[in-house]
């Protein structure tokens, strides 16, 4: 999936298969107002709402929604902690998927909440047809990533938080791997701009997650900020 300033991500829906959607928010407006207009976006339906964190996880656990709009700094228990026990629940048919949704990029939770596992983050002030689409791609299984906005989040982090990778190294191919996931490339993107077969960017992309320790595809390009392996301003 390609990512842009615009920041827009894509992903094929069934129209036949609304997705179904929780969001939790401690601020009552904000909630009521995501709720209103994300109800009327194709393909969502909004099943529920949650005041906390701690609501957050009844209401999915009852509901069952396929995505969960999470706020991050919420009472009882925050989006982190949620979006944790969330996955760490998951039952045959697996979690829900996790959205971040925070006022800005740079907040400290968001990095927190994506090393937990949520699969991407939307802004706040984001058009609501953009926080759609990032429900419709989660809920297809496809990672959010708006390069742009990484690099202002990581770019905004004291200079002392930079953390080295992981012990067990990245081969030489998958640091282009990685890279090439940084600028917001999917995977045929990245096959086809390496010149090489789709499944073996599958085995890379699984390789690098599983050496960083990333939950997910945009963890993993969290990480390789924060490392100095990709720097703020990086575009391919």
């Amino acid at each position: 999936m390609t990512g842009s300033d615009a920041g827009e991500p894509s992903a094929d829906v069934p129209a036949n298969a609304p997705v179904t959607l929780l969001i939790a928010d401690d601020d009552e407006v904000t909630r009521s107002g995501l709720r209103m207009l994300l109800a009327a976006q194709p393909g969502i339906a909004v099943v529920g709402e949650a005041a906390d964190g701690v609501e957050a996880v009844e209401q999915a656990r009852r509901l069952r929604p396929d995505v969960v709009l999470m706020d991050v700094r919420m009472p009882r228990r925050n989006g982190i902690e949620a979006t944790r026990q969330l996955l760490a629940e998951a039952e045959a048919s697996g979690p829900p998927k996790v959205v971040v949704i925070t006022t800005f990029e740079n907040d400290g939770y968001v990095t927190a909440a994506l090393g937990a596992g949520a699969g991407g983050f939307v802004l706040k002030r984001h058009p609501v047809r953009q926080i759609a689409e990032a429900v419709r791609v989660a809920a297809a299984g496809e990672a959010i990533l708006f390069p742009a906005a990484l690099r202002r989040m990581v770019a905004a982090r004291p200079l002392d938080s930079a953390e080295a990778l992981p012990k067990a190294a990245l081969t030489g191919r998958e640091e282009e791997v990685l890279r090439s996931m940084a600028t917001g490339l999917s995977n045929p993107e990245i096959a086809e701009s390496l010149t090489v077969s789709l499944e073996t960017v599958k085995t890379h992309v699984g390789n690098v997650l599983t050496k960083l320790g990333a939950q997910n595809r945009t963890h993993a390009v969290v990480i390789a900020y924060e490392s100095g392996l990709v720097v703020p301003g990086f575009t391919g």
